[in-house]
């Protein structure tokens, strides 16, 4: 078995792309598209901060469900998770619609420019 020791870490800051990278030449997004991009990235944000709240809850007892209700805990922490990011969220939503529009302007800006 050949087992190659992990690759070297690289100084991030020096490749980063820069902000609108990737996005010359696509078409650009509507605003609606770009609210709803965020918004969903926003409710996977919050799932994923309530998957370990949830996943300490019981599931024994009278009233628990046992293993079929830890199979569909999931899917009840990201039902909560879409509904308290359409509700307006932490505020990550507007952080990512925010960054969006201005790379793809930068983007939009890069192409105008040649």
């Amino acid at each position: 078995m050949n087992i190659s020791p992990p690759a070297a870490p690289r100084a991030e800051a020096a490749h980063r792309a820069p902000l609108g990278a990737g996005l010359a030449g696509a078409p650009a997004a509507s605003h609606g598209q770009i609210r709803r991009l965020a918004q969903e990235f926003e409710a996977q944000a919050i799932a994923a901060m309530f998957q370990p709240v949830f996943a300490a809850l019981p599931t024994d007892g009278p009233f628990g469900g046992g293993q079929a209700e830890a199979q569909w805990r999931p899917m009840l922490v990201d039902a909560i998770a879409r509904d308290l990011a359409r509700a307006g969220g932490l505020g990550i939503g507007d952080a990512v619609r925010r960054e969006l529009l201005r790379a793809q302007e930068h983007a939009n800006t890069e192409t105008r420019n040649g």
